[in-house]
This record gives C-alpha cells, sequence and structure tokens, in this order.
C-alpha cells in the first residue's frame, strides 16, 4: 500500500540534500514571480482568459507563465501589473 506524503514534508525533507536546496534557490525568483502573479489575478478576480484579453494576447500564454514555463519580457511584465493594477517593482541586492 502507497503512504501519500504532504508536499510541505516532502519539500522539507528534499531541500535538507544541499544540491537540491542550491537549485531551488537558483529559482527561487521565478517562483516569487509566478506567486505574485497568481495572487494579483485572483485578487483582481481575473480568470486567465480575461487577463490575457486585457493585455491582448492568448490564454495558453498567461497559464504557460503561471506554471513557469514562459520567460517573459520587461515590456510584458508591465503590461500585466498594468492590467492587474499593481506596481512592478524590480529589486536587486547584493
Amino acid at each position: 500500500m502507497n503512504k501519500q506524503i504532504d508536499f510541505n514534508d516532502y519539500k522539507r525533507q528534499a531541500l535538507k540534500n544541499s544540491r537540491v536546496k542550491a537549485e531551488y534557490d537558483k529559482l527561487q525568483p521565478e517562483f516569487e514571480l509566478i506567486n505574485a502573479i497568481i495572487e494579483a489575478r485572483k485578487k483582481t478576480g481575473l480568470t486567465q482568459a480575461q487577463l490575457a484579453s486585457k493585455i491582448g494576447t492568448k490564454q495558453s500564454v498567461i497559464s504557460r507563465l503561471e506554471i513557469g514555463q514562459a520567460n517573459p519580457t520587461l515590456d510584458f511584465l508591465k503590461r500585466l501589473s498594468t492590467a492587474l493594477n499593481s506596481k512592478l517593482e524590480i529589486h536587486l541586492s547584493a
């Protein structure tokens, strides 16, 4: 019988591996951007299709963005933030 593992428990265990943790840390900016986009879209009550229509693209583009299979341009992110009534901020830190 297969025992189901809670995702958070799995993640916590996997991140104990230094190589997995290093790769995870490299992806953190992408994870943060994706999460911010999804949360802003939900907050505005827009579907992916509605958001896509507001910025002149297809729903599939928004879907790919939200699952991490897109590399959006700065211009695209500006249009996205405007459509989501959000302010686009980019921070660099040492």
